[in-house]
């Protein structure tokens, strides 16, 4: 075993009959951002709250800075943070209060007005935790998170519920995390976020890794062709089966009424296209592949199934 800031070998988990977490393994190196992507279902969120010792693995290894659960439990929680989807919150403390009643458990903790300034709420400071919007909540969960200047962070959808200004600002302290050294692990189905962010990323599906690389790799490995977007109006539709004999052509993907080509020669598929389906079409992007691509040739399924 490498020198992993997050290490997990063959973790599984079963609810009933039903596999939440199917033989998962994965390291995550020192100062890394490591994405989980997959969509709601996919068994992101038991990995995580497993490796927060916060649910019990049927089977499996984990070590989190060389400790495991729970014999270096107390360890553990000192020198990591972690925002959930759900943390809990006083509703009648302010912000101040909040962030100053975590900071208190900690002999080293970050100042609350340097928390407050990290996440964009210093003008919140004395608003009460029940008077905040979704994504206020989830920018101060963000800020709990670090109080203890944690060496591992676990942000688990951190995005969600966050305007794009927001959004934008996240990712900002996401990589200023990671220029300080600090190992961040998160889970997302926003595939532009993980593209932006992460080193590297794991696909998980029906709660197995699928694959796992960095996003660029992953791209190339699977589409060395440029992606033209379809979009049929609604009671049209585009018939993908025919696209497929269009020159250039290498594969074609159906997602509702909307079909991507990926094609080697651009501009002789739109020629081609433009002639035969230009009727059936409402809107149509030539793009770059992306994560979401990947995601879709690999499971079969896009990120919003």
């Amino acid at each position: 075993m490498l020198n992993w800031a997050v290490w997990v070998k063959d973790l599984k988990k079963r609810y009933g009959d039903v596999k939440a977490v199917d033989g998962i393994s994965f390291g995550v190196s020192p100062g890394e951002v490591f994405g989980m992507l997959g969509p709601n279902g996919a068994g992101k969120t038991t990995t995580i709250e497993i490796l927060l010792g916060l649910r019990t693995a049927d089977s499996g290894d984990v070590r989190i800075l060389g400790m495991t659960h729970p014999e270096d439990h107390r360890r553990i929680a000192s020198v990591i943070g972690a925002q959930l989807q759900t943390t809990g919150m006083y509703l009648t403390h302010t912000v101040r209060e909040m962030i100053q009643l975590f900071s208190d458990f900690y002999s080293e903790a970050a100042p609350v007005d340097e928390l407050m300034d990290m996440v964009g709420l210093c003008d919140k400071a004395g608003a009460l935790v029940k008077n905040l919007s979704g994504g206020q909540r989830q920018r101060l969960a963000i800020a709990i998170a670090l109080v203890n200047r944690p060496a591992v962070v676990f942000l688990d959808e951190p995005t969600t519920g966050l305007d794009p200004q927001a959004r934008r600002s996240l990712w900002d302290l996401i990589r200023s995390l990671k220029a300080s050294g600090t190992t961040v692990l998160l889970t997302t189905h926003y595939m532009e976020e993980a593209e932006q962010l992460c080193d590297r990323v794991a696909i998980v599906d029906r709660g197995r890794i699928v694959e796992m690389d960095s996003p660029a790799a992953l791209i190339n490995k699977y589409f060395k062709h440029i992606a033209i977007e379809l979009e049929s109006p609604p009671g049209a539709e585009v018939d993908a089966a025919s696209l497929r004999s269009l020159p250039g052509v290498a594969n074609v993907a159906a997602d509702g009424r909307k079909v991507t080509l990926y094609s080697s020669d651009v501009p002789t598929t739109m020629a081609s296209l433009l002639g035969t389906a230009s009727h059936s079409v409402k809107h149509m992007v030539v793009r770059q592949a992306t994560l979401e691509d990947v995601f879709l040739k690999i499971t079969g399924r896009s990120m919003r199934q």
